[in-house]
Parts: structure tokens; C-alpha cells; sequence
């Protein structure tokens, strides 16, 4: 089979298992519509593991080709093909996989749903895309994949379409996307202007051209290109990887089924900002302005999202937060040129977010689908396996030395530490302060989600304690095989991608910013790596901080934080409040726009347009027409008199004048 062949697989299979699903569902019914879907997917799971085998053993080699050409508008070339490297290998392993475990999972979770069969043709669907993005080697490709990861999500989000929560949430998603879009799009066409192409290389060999160009968006006033560009990408890259203030949609899409929260918000959609920006490495490199942005977005999102995740009482929206919180941990090692950091927190964040996103899933399905932490607790003895595993997502959340959290948060906290090039100013210190504090906050929402579900009282009602059991096997499975590489997949690969020129082929950073380079020179090993966290990173210290305090306040006293709630009810009503983003997004934006919708039709509509222009014309020649009526009498003498009376005038006018 050719490698053409293979990447075609791939990518196809999924979109042909959706196609069979969705219309044929009816027919192969709920059986034949997860064993279609499964296998597809498992079956490109299986490819992309294979090919990304051999990039590990060096016998890889890099590849980007064009299949055919969608259209031509003058010089311009649109065409569909794929670059197969190995930060997209990477990528399309880790989609997979996950995807696969969701598909697997959802037999359970959603086998008394009427939309079984649509609901994995939509998660099939959604893998399609998502590969068609991270494989792209054009932004016309990219943002085909890019804008259909965003409709399938809608769809998803509202899948449940008989809530009005849920129809609420999936166009508060879609329509929070689409300001991010905006800016993507014309980053996008920014990059077509000044290069005439769309390819990724082709862009990529005039970066430097890009760099010396200026561009007025305010007549006057110069900005430079590549500046400009970067940012307008990134722009689209907050929307997708809600980032502040373009998140608030990523909480409430919790209201989709569980799976969904794992698949989308997890390891695919909310990381393809991710992946975008290493992807186009070689243009943000040219623009520290662009990277200082990136990282005050990021360290913004990483603490202050986080810390929305300890008023959380939704255990799916706790999850939602530590998702935004470590999104912006992998944008502040964007910002700081560690992007190989960034995508191995990617990698590893997916594994074990994907696990708690399925473990609240089968604590919901145990509660009889009851949300509230509040009303669970001591579920340890009745879900052993959910219990261990939830376990096991929870420490590798926090970074607990030895889980694949710790290798890739600590590395990319060490990188912000060691990012001397973006100066010792207020930007440095931000990204660093924050990286560092959102671990303490991180371990502090963490453990107090776990211990409020699986320790302490048991709070929920007599007739959900009676039902109280293990989830089938179905369920539990995905969970086993999603902590194992929670567990391992730190020791095996940090070595190779982080210090080992992995990406060097796929990533492109000057010598000058390249902070993992210097880092490598330390690096001795996983072992010597866990040994340093121990001596010289607080990071750990603070995680125990957070994990000793959860403990303090939710086992030895759980009274006290509803006492600490009464005494600062001000700053719990503002985190409550979600920093009031959401009423700004939902209220002050639409409302100010509805406002001056309003205006405009009343005093420049209404009164303007239809009064003065066109209503007024009207009145102006009924008044003129109704005035010449009355002259018009059909009265001889009438007629007469005004001939007179002209001919006085004029005679008067003519004796003056002369």
C-alpha cells in the first residue's frame, strides 16, 4: 500500500463510518451503527500508530503532497493534500485514540438515547474533521477543518436540542467561535496578500519577506505585517482554545453528553489553537510583539480560569475549568517559543483530561445522572474502579512527580523560567507568577472534586444510595486504558520530543528563543528530571500546598468553606460570577448592539429614511398638488384675476429695476 493510500485511510474511513451511520442508521441499527464507527476509527488509530512507530525508530520520512486542485482564481492555486510529518503524526495518534475510547465509552453512556445512531456519525464526523485539519499542508485545507470542527461541535453541544440549555450552549459556541474566526480568516487573507499562496512552505519561505512589510489599518499609522498577521491567527486560536476573554463558551458546552466533553474538550477541538501556532512556528518567530501577546493571554487563562474551578459544583464544569486553566499553560509555552512543550502538555493532557471528562461521566451514570458534588460523597467503596482511575486523572492533572502531568507541566513551567529572552520585565514575570500559582490553585480544585465525590459523608438521596454500583465494563474500560498512558507515556517520550530534535523538521524556532535547547544541556534522564522537581521546583511543593489545604477543608472541616464563603461573600460572588465575562458576552455586548440596532432604526429609519426621504417626498408633492388644485378652479374670472395681478407684478417689478 502506498503512503498516499495509507493517509487516505486514515483520514477517510471515519467520514465514510459517519456517512453509513447517519443515513443508514435506521437500517444497521444500534449495533451496526457502533461497530461501523468503531472500526473505523480504530482502524485509523491503528495506521497513525504505525506511522508515528516509525518516526520514534527514525525510518520515517516527512511528507507533503497536493492530491488535487479544488479551484484557480488567477495565480492563485486552492488544492487539498496533506503534510504528514511528525508533529501531525503526533496529533492524529492522539485524536484517534482518544476518539476511539469515546466511541467505545458512549455504547454505554448513551444506550437508552433515541439519537444513538446520529450521536456517533456526529463523533465520527467530528474525528474526520479534526484529521483533515492537523493534516493539511494549506490554509484552505485548515480551514475547512477548522470551520468544520466548529459545526460538528455545535451539533454536538446541542445534541440534547429539546433543552433550551443545551440549544443556548451550542450557539453560545458557535457564535464565540465565530469572533475568533473573524480574525482568523483575515490573518489568513493577510498571508494570501502579500504571498499570492496558500501552501504552508510557500508562506513559510517568504516569512522573512513578511517581516519587513508594514501595513496601515489606520491611515498614518504602521504596523508591521507579520505582527499584524500573527495575531489576527492567534485571534482564531482563542476562540478554538478558549482563551480569555473568547472562553466563556467552553463551560457551558457541559451541556452536551459526557463523551462529548471528553472528544471535543479534551484533546482535540480546544488544542487545535494549539497545534495552529506551533504548525506556523516559522511565522511567530518573527514577531516578538505577537509572542508577548500570546503570553499574557496565556498566563491570564492559566490562573485566573483555574481558579473559577474551586466555586465550581458542576463536576462536569470543575473539569470544563482545569481544561481552559491548562490550555493556557500550553499557550504561555507558545509564547515563550517552547513550543515542543506545548504540544507534549497537549499530548499528555489529553490522556488524562479525557479519563476525568469519562470518570464524571460514570459517576453521573451511577447518580442517576445527578451533576451537583455536593450531593455525592463517599462513592470510594461503590465504584472501586472509577475511584482508582479518577485517582490516577487527578494527580496527573496536578503534576504529582511520576505521572505524564509532571513531566510535561514541569518542563514547560522550567521553560517559562528559563525564557530569558522575552525579557526580565512585566511580561516574564507574569507568565512565570502565573504558571507557578496556577499549580497551587490547580491541586486545590482538583483534590476538592475528588474528595467531595469519593470521600467524606455520603450526601445523596436513600433510593440513588440503594442503586449504587460499579458502571459496566463498557464503561470502565476506556477509563483503564486511558490511565495507563496518564501513567507511562511521560517516561517513555519526554526525552525524545522534548530534548531529542523530535520536531525539528515540523517546528521552526531562532536560535535566540530556543529555550529547550538550553534546558536539554540539564536534561539526564526521566529519572534525574523527577529528582530535580524534588531540589529545585517549587512546582511540587506548591501542588502539596493545594492538595494539603483541599484536605484541611474538605475532610478534617468541611464546615469551614461555607464559613470562608460568608465572610468574603464579595470576591465568591465575583468568581461565582465568572468575572462577569458572561454577562459582558451575553448582555452588555448584544444589548449595546441591540441598542444602537435600535437607534438607528428609529431615528435614522423610521424617522430619517421613511420620514424625511421617503414618506416626506411623498407629503411634499400631495401638499404641492393640493396647493395647484385649488388654483386650478375651472373660474374664468378666477383665471382673470391672476393674469392681472401677474401683470401688476411684473410691471412693479420692471419700473423698480429701471
Amino acid at each position: 500500500m502506498t503512503s498516499t493510500n495509507l493517509h487516505l485511510l486514515i483520514v477517510l474511513l471515519p467520514l465514510m463510518a459517519a456517512i453509513i451511520a447517519g443515513f443508514f442508521g435506521s437500517l444497521i441499527g444500534k449495533k451496526g451503527a457502533h461497530q461501523v464507527t468503531i472500526s473505523a476509527v480504530g482502524v485509523s488509530f491503528l495506521l497513525s500508530a504505525y506511522l508515528l512507530i516509525k518516526s520514534f525508530a527514525g525510518t520515517f520520512q516527512a511528507e507533503n503532497y497536493n492530491l488535487y486542485t479544488w479551484a484557480l482564481s488567477g495565480s492563485l492555486s486552492m488544492e487539498i493534500g496533506f503534510l504528514i510529518d511528525r508533529l501531525s503524526l503526533l496529533m492524529m495518534v492522539v485524536v484517534t485514540f482518544v476518539s476511539l475510547m469515546v466511541h467505545i465509552y458512549t455504547i454505554g453512556y448513551m444506550q437508552e438515547d433515541s439519537g444513538y445512531q446520529r450521536f456517533f456519525s456526529f463523533i465520527s464526523l467530528f474525528t474526520f474533521s479534526m484529521l483533515m485539519l492537523v493534516m493539511s499542508n494549506n490554509f484552505l485545507q485548515l480551514f475547512f477543518g477548522w470551520e468544520a470542527v466548529g459545526l460538528v461541535s455545535y451539533l454536538l453541544i446541542g445534541f440534547w436540542f429539546k433543552r433550551e440549555s443545551a440549544v443556548v450552549a451550542n450557539l453560545k459556541a458557535f457564535l464565540v467561535n465565530r469572533v475568533g474566526d473573524f480574525g482568523f480568516l483575515l490573518g489568513i487573507a493577510g498571508l494570501v496578500m502579500l504571498t499570492n499562496t496558500l501552501d504552508y512552505y510557500e508562506v513559510f519561505n517568504k516569512a522573512e519577506f513578511i517581516a519587513t512589510q508594514d501595513i496601515q489599518i489606520i491611515d498614518g499609522v504602521s504596523w508591521n505585517a507579520m505582527t499584524v498577521i500573527c495575531i489576527l491567527l492567534f485571534i482564531g486560536a482563542m476562540g478554538k482554545s478558549a482563551q480569555a476573554p473568547l472562553h466563556v463558551w467552553l463551560p457551558d458546552s457541559m451541556e452536551g453528553p459526557t463523551p462529548i466533553s471528553a472528544l471535543i474538550h479534551a484533546a482535540t477541538m480546544v488544542t487545535a489553537g494549539i497545534f495552529m501556532v506551533a504548525r506556523m512556528s516559522p511565522l511567530f518567530e518573527l514577531s516578538e510583539v505577537a509572542l508577548a501577546f500570546i503570553v499574557v493571554i496565556g498566563a491570564v487563562t492559566a490562573f485566573f480560569m483555574g481558579i473559577l474551578g474551586i466555586v465550581q459544583n458542576d463536576i462536569k464544569r470543575v473539569v470544563a475549568y482545569s481544561t481552559l486553566s491548562q490550555l493556557g499553560y500550553m499557550t504561555v509555552a507558545l509564547g515563550v517559543s517552547a513550543y515542543g512543550a506545548a504540544i507534549f502538555h497537549l499530548m499528555t493532557h489529553a490522556f488524562f483530561k479525557a479519563l476525568l471528562f469519562l470518570a464524571a461521566g460514570s459517576v453521573i451514570i451511577a447518580m442517576h445522572h445527578e451533576q451537583d458534588i455536593r450531593k455525592m460523597g463517599g462513592l470510594k467503596k461503590y465504584m472501586p474502579i472509577t475511584y482508582i482511575t479518577s485517582l490516577i486523572g487527578t494527580l496527573a492533572l496536578i503534576g504529582f512527580p511520576g505521572s505524564a502531568g509532571f513531566f510535561s507541566k514541569d518542563a514547560l513551567i522550567e521553560a517559562v523560567k528559563h525564557s530569558h529572552w522575552i525579557g526580565q520585565g512585566m511580561v516574564y514575570w507574569v507568565a512565570y507568577t502565573s504558571v507557578l500559582l496556577g499549580v497551587f490553585v490547580t491541586a486545590l480544585y482538583s483534590f476538592r472534586m475528588f474528595f467531595l465525590v469519593f470521600h467524606g459523608k455520603e450526601r445523596m438521596d436513600k433510593e440513588t444510595k440503594e442503586h449504587l454500583h460499579e458502571t459496566p465494563t463498557v464503561v470502565t474500560a476506556p477509563l483503564v486504558l486511558l490511565a495507563i498512558p496518564s501513567v507511562v507515556i511521560g517516561w517513555l517520550t519526554i526525552e525524545p520530543i522534548l530534548f531529542g530534535g523530535f520536531f525539528k523538521d515540523a517546528i521552526q524556532v531562532l536560535p535566540e528563543h530556543n529555550v529547550l535547547l538550553n534546558m536539554a544541556k540539564d536534561f539526564h534522564g526521566s529519572w534525574n528530571f523527577l529528582i530535580h522537581s524534588f531540589s529545585a521546583s517549587l512546582a511540587f511543593y506548591l501542588a502539596l500546598l493545594g492538595f494539603l489545604l483541599a484536605w484541611f477543608l474538605y475532610i478534617q472541616r468541611p464546615e469551614l468553606p461555607h464559613k470562608i464563603k460568608n465572610k468574603f461573600k464579595g470576591l465568591f460572588k465575583l468568581l461565582e460570577q465568572k468575572y462577569y465575562f458572561d454577562k459582558l458576552w451575553m448582555n452588555v455586548f448584544p444589548g449595546t448592539g441591540k441598542s444602537i440596532g435600535q437607534f438607528l432604526w428609529k431615528q435614522g429609519d423610521e424617522k430619517l429614511i421613511d420620514g424625511a426621504l421617503v414618506n416626506g417626498t411623498a407629503k411634499t408633492v400631495r401638499s404641492l398638488a393640493f396647493l395647484v388644485r385649488n388654483i386650478q378652479t375651472g373660474y374664468l374670472y378666477h383665471y382673470a384675476f391672476v393674469m392681472i395681478v401677474g401683470l401688476v407684478t411684473v410691471l412693479t417689478w420692471f419700473l423698480w429695476a429701471f
